[in-house]
């Protein structure tokens, strides 16, 4: 039997930020944005919440990740129809690599020991009318 966890963040979805740097006397100091770890945060949630008591996998696993972008405010009744239609794709916003990994950072330590772990990933963006991602985690079977 494949065990396997599904869940969803709600909320605008927001992509893993570069890193800052900060000087503190000689020593420079590397930290992330706060958007990017109040997110992180909020995945690692809703993680813990599809986990329950179950222990982190620690064998490979494959993630198919399914990330809803909202419309733009400033979409005309014509473009924000072609985007719910499917025929207008998110494509000027930021990477779908760079959402995956603010998704992935979230899920280490509650959905898998590691993202390493992580030997396969389907992964897509549409727009829809509210922010969402939804996760499906399961064991990689040969």
């Amino acid at each position: 039997m494949t065990f396997q966890v599904l869940f969803q963040v709600h909320g605008t979805p927001v992509p893993k930020g570069r890193p800052r740097f900060a000087r503190r006397g000689k020593f420079v100091s590397t930290y992330s944005p706060k958007t990017t770890v109040d997110y992180e945060d909020k995945v690692t949630e809703s993680a813990k919440q599809a986990m329950g008591s179950s222990e982190p996998l620690n064998g490979p696993v494959e993630a198919f990740i399914h990330i809803t972008l909202p419309i733009p405010a400033s979409y005309s009744k014509k473009r924000t129809q072609a985007c719910l239609s499917g025929e207008e794709r998110p494509i000027k916003r930021s990477d779908i690599d760079n959402y995956c990994k603010a998704i992935f950072d979230g899920m280490n330590g509650i959905i898998f020991a590691d993202d390493s772990q992580v030997v396969a990933l389907h992964a897509h963006k549409v727009y829809g009318t509210v922010g969402l991602v939804e996760v499906l985690v399961r064991e990689h079977l040969l």
